[in-house]
């Protein structure tokens, strides 16, 4: 007979202190590993409680793979799993909390957040979801920011667009800000062809069949991807909150000459800002993803933006 985790019988809760126990799970990782796995994603880590379990799994997986993934299942604030000798991300629910609370607001489903470990309610402003980025991407060494899991669901919570009813524009402003943010972004299966689905067990339907895909979902997420493949900013430059007021957010990714404008505008009505722009040496001025309006004040590095309701742009130099 043996225990179940939280009584579940198809999972046995393991020893971890028993020698044998510790190695016959070190070699299952190495095994897919040497399958060719990309990395290893794991689930509630933090229940294992003997010491040096995680240093000598990872140190293990990387002497097979050096560029493997690992990542952990840890919700809160994670610096002690993140100190280099354990895992390389966890699933970054810090961002995702704030960005639904700013991009869906009001439309968000209480009962599907609530009883949540993260903050998806209630409505934020700019000034807000600002600062809670800042404060997300101060949490970690800047190396580290770089390898967390972004997200905006997973099998654990309700999809994002049950959790705002359903509301099309939330879901892509809020996968506008996912594949702007420093860090890895995940899309859940389903999520890229506008698959809804309540909390677990609702949120892990089939994918379904392509005659039910959601084109127009699908081709924005086809071409934020290929933003972000294109202009290495976007992965790796710098984060820069340029304007948040009510429901206008606009940040910069710097990397080398590289400088690019991401705007949203999350409120109802149409925006018109002005945003000063003093650390850039260029001036953005091709839209590579959405709509705006926008003028260069001259010979100053203000920049004017009208910003429809509901949606967002990103801005190059070339």
């Amino acid at each position: 007979n043996y225990v179940g985790w939280i009584g579940n019988r198809a999972l046995p809760v393991f020893n971890h202190d028993n020698p044998e126990v510790k190695e016959y799970i070190m070699q299952i990782g190495e095994y897919w590993l040497e399958f060719g796995i990309d990395g290893w994603r794991l689930d509630v880590p933090f229940e294992v409680k003997t010491p040096g379990f995680w240093q000598e799994f990872r140190d293990r997986v990387k002497a097979i793979n050096s560029e493997a993934y690992i990542v952990g299942e840890v919700w809160s604030d994670c610096v002690q799993w993140l100190d280099g000798t354990q895992f390389d991300g966890v699933m970054n629910y810090l961002f995702t909390g704030p960005t639904i609370a700013f991009t869906a607001g009001d439309r968000v489903d209480i009962d599907q957040v609530k009883g949540c470990d993260y903050s998806a309610y209630p409505a934020i402003s700019a000034v807000e979801y600002g600062q809670k980025m800042q404060e997300l991407l101060k949490l970690y060494p800047w190396e580290i920011e770089l390898t967390q899991l972004n997200l905006l669901d997973s099998h654990d919570t309700a999809r994002v667009l049950s959790i705002a009813q359903g509301d099309r524009a939330s879901v892509e402003l809020a996968t506008l800000l996912l594949m702007t943010f420093p860090g890895a972004p995940s899309i859940y299966y389903g999520d890229e062809v506008g698959l809804p689905g309540k909390l677990d067990p609702d949120s892990r339907r089939s994918f379904p069949a392509r005659e039910k895909w959601d084109t127009q979902v699908l081709e924005y997420h086809k071409q934020l991807i290929a933003v972000r493949n294109k202009y290495s900013a976007l992965r790796t430059g710098i984060y820069e909150v340029l304007f948040a007021e009510g429901n206008v957010y606009v940040f910069a990714r710097i990397l080398g000459d590289e400088e690019i404008i991401v705007a949203i505008n999350s409120g109802t009505e149409a925006a018109k800002v002005n945003v000063s722009v003093t650390q850039f040496n260029s001036r953005p001025s091709k839209i590579v993803y959405g709509s705006c309006e926008f003028l260069w004040q001259e010979k100053s590095t203000e920049l004017e933006l009208n910003l429809l309701p509901r949606k967002g742009c990103i801005l190059v130099t070339n």
